[in-house]
């Protein structure tokens, strides 16, 4: 019963790897992902702890599998494309260049299911960070909204001065109104029937 239970730690790290080893950086340092208690490791998968920030959803996704070739296979997908080596052809070992938002969990698995993890914070990753819009299309509204604001106090500005222009400006005399304008319309009328009057008292 003594030999199982001093056995039992020993049983347990190798099913389950090495979960508590961690590691810190900053962008632009190359730090190695090691793979501790697996026998023949076969690939490798990346939790991220601040998914939002590399626009990804939650949840494992590989970046690495082992080759018969003895040239290990990098995902061309995954965020780390360009940055991370095998630095032998078991895959015991890689080299990754740091960015911002890696912090994740690097996870080693074996052929028999048996796992090694490593537990990566890149210092500066919080999880209020931002991820790139659409547009990484992001920095565009935070320029426009001031623009457009500013845009538009200076139009009411402008509206202002001309309404306080237009109120100081003394207003224009009136036009004296035309004796044709007010003349009775019968006038003609009356003239016109004047010959007939006097051709008729001439008879």
């Amino acid at each position: 019963m003594v030999l199982v239970l001093q056995l039992l730690p020993l049983l347990l790290s190798r099913a389950q790897g090495n979960p508590g080893v961690s590691l810190d950086g900053h962008p632009g340092d190359r730090v190695n992902l090691s793979c501790i208690g697996v026998s023949h490791p076969i690939r490798w998968a990346w939790a991220p702890s601040f998914p939002s920030c590399k626009g990804l959803s939650k949840g494992r996704r590989p970046i690495l599998w082992a080759s018969s070739s003895g040239t290990p296979t990098v995902s061309p997908v995954q965020p780390f494309a360009g940055r991370l080596r095998a630095l032998d052809p078991g895959i015991r070992r890689l080299e990754l260049l740091l960015s911002a938002g890696d912090s994740g969990t690097f996870i080693c698995r074996g052929r028999h299911e048996d796992e090694s993890r490593t537990v990566l914070h890149v210092l500066g990753d919080e999880a209020d960070c931002r991820a790139p819009g659409p547009s990484q299309g992001s920095v565009y509204p935070q320029l426009l909204i001031p623009l457009v604001g500013a845009g538009l106090l200076l139009g009411l500005g402008a509206l202002g001065v001309v309404c306080w222009q237009r109120r100081r400006s003394p207003s224009p005399p009136l036009r004296p109104v035309s004796r044709f304008a007010v003349s009775p319309p019968h006038s003609s009328t009356r003239e016109s029937r004047t010959p007939e009057t006097s051709k008729g008292g001439g008879a």
